[in-house]
């Protein structure tokens, strides 16, 4: 205000205004430095912490991505798209993601004087399938995960001096997948508390835990005052280690869900048993450098969601179900990397007694490191089936394969490794598969759009970071 008035008067008042306001503004600027200073010396003992070993830490999986058919219009897409991914027969996902889904993962790490470490952590998560920036109305923002663990903890000895107990809502920490599947073998996850890392040798340990899942509501005794009910899965798991070998059994109870009535199914399970033996390899099937994990999961019951454990409340009292699973990784030569693997299931009496679902699923990713920030990526994936569903959720049986192919030219801050992330890439690829497939269900995406037909061409562009 000062300096404006000064300014509308002729110029030697102006300068004479000039002249006593300078030494206000110089004692302005002294009195900031000096407050400055105050907060300097205040906070001069405290350390920013952005090691993630205490204080806040940030972390994230993210990946957006734009699929079209050769019309220029979007193309349905996803691991799960043919009639075996709606019992967990996933496909390659390279070139074949339509949507945006992220996880911001916040942390916070902090030591009490007696060296007992502990961590908290909050994973919220979005996904959608618009291409909008506004997505408020159909996208999914979720908190995925809120616990806290403890670990070092001071007061533990003996076979628990080195092991971590937590409670709260979190996915399991020794949860592994196939990532070019974007398949976990196992994914359990819920709300509960553990503890992990109980060592009874060098090379002998087991996780504990016990989770909740609860199942939605579902139609039960109609003469009830709401006509519904619902009831939690509670999920007890020993997660066993011996070296490399990983043994994890589960068992399960959901009172009353045997109580539920489904269309074709009044005989849903209230209990099951599910149980992992899987082999975690530190070269290539023992014939080249690099890794490789193999497992078999056998469960019945509520086990028999072989993937995601107590999750489906429809399973039939008398389902049982057999997965395997294999992927591994090598370098073939300096520039080039491979990394095959399979995944198949067999399960019968799943939702309707008599039932049968059966798919293989073969998958190869390739690359070729050309330059320092590009590579060529090459996938290609062909999964076949027999599914017989008897008519549940209006499904029919089908039996026949389908075929992908991408090619993904593919850009990143450094070449080297499977798992250098974020990646940018441009990619094309041409997905057929039999005819019959269309006909299992008329909302999946082979047989809801009449658009999307057997030797299909997409093309796009996607984002994929985690750090």
């Amino acid at each position: 205000m000062i300096f404006a008035k000064a300014l509308r008067r002729t110029p030697l008042a102006a300068a004479v205004a000039l002249t006593s306001v300078l030494p206000l503004a110089a004692q302005a600027q002294d009195s900031v430095e000096e407050r400055l200073s105050a907060l300097e010396a205040q906070f001069a003992d405290v350390k920013p912490q952005a090691t993630g070993e205490e204080g806040f830490s940030f972390n994230t999986y993210a990946r957006s991505g734009l699929l079209l058919n050769d019309d220029l219009k979007s193309a349905p897409g996803g691991p799960y798209l043919t009639p075996a991914g709606s019992v967990g027969g996933a496909v390659g996902r390279l070139g074949n993601e339509p949507d945006t889904y992220l996880e911001a993962i916040l942390n916070y790490k902090q030591e009490a004087e007696n060296g007992t470490k502990s961590h908290y952590r909050l994973m919220i998560a979005d996904s959608t399938t618009s291409s909008n920036d506004w997505t408020a109305n159909d996208g999914a923002v979720n908190v995925r995960q809120a616990y806290v663990e403890f670990s070092n903890v001071a007061g533990f000895d003996g076979i628990f001096r080195d092991s971590a107990i937590w409670a709260g809502k979190r996915f399991d920490r020794d949860n592994f997948d196939i990532h070019w599947l974007d398949s976990d073998f196992v994914f359990l996850a819920g709300t509960g508390a553990g503890i992990y890392d109980v060592k009874f040798s060098d090379s002998i340990s087991s996780n504990f835990s016990i989770y909740g899942r609860s199942f939605i509501d579902f139609p039960s005794d109609p003469d009830s005052s709401d006509g519904t009910s619902k009831t939690d899965n509670i999920i007890l798991t020993a997660n066993n280690y011996f070296g490399n070998v990983q043994w994890m059994i589960n068992g399960m109870t959901a009172e009353d869900n045997d109580q539920r009535v489904v269309a074709g199914n009044i005989e849903a399970a209230e209990t099951g048993i599910h149980t992992m033996l899987a082999y975690h390899g530190d070269s290539f099937f023992g014939v080249s450098g690099g890794n490789f994990k193999v497992a078999a999961m056998h469960g019945v019951g509520l086990g028999a969601e072989a993937k995601n454990l107590g999750a489906d409340g429809n399973l039939h009292d008398d389902a049982v179900s057999t997965r395997i699973g294999a992927y591994g990784t090598t370098y073939l030569s300096d520039n080039w990397r491979f990394a095959p693997a399979i995944l198949a299931e067999t399960s019968e009496d799943r939702y309707i007694k008599g039932d049968d679902y059966k798919w293989l699923t073969l998958n190869a990713r390739l690359a070729h490191e050309i330059g320092t920030n590009f590579e060529m990526q090459y996938e290609g994936s062909w999964q076949t089936m027999d599914i017989e569903p008897l008519g549940y959720e209006g499904r029919s049986a089908v039996d026949g394969d389908y075929t992908r192919l991408t090619v993904a030219p593919t850009f990143k801050p450094q070449v080297g490794g499977f798992w250098n992330r974020p990646e940018i890439r441009v990619f094309a690829s041409y997905s057929t598969w039999d005819d019959e497939l269309d006909n299992y269900a008329g909302g999946d995406a082979l047989g809801e759009d009449s658009d999307f037909a057997s030797s299909q061409w997409t093309f796009g562009t996607q984002m994929e970071i985690w750090f």
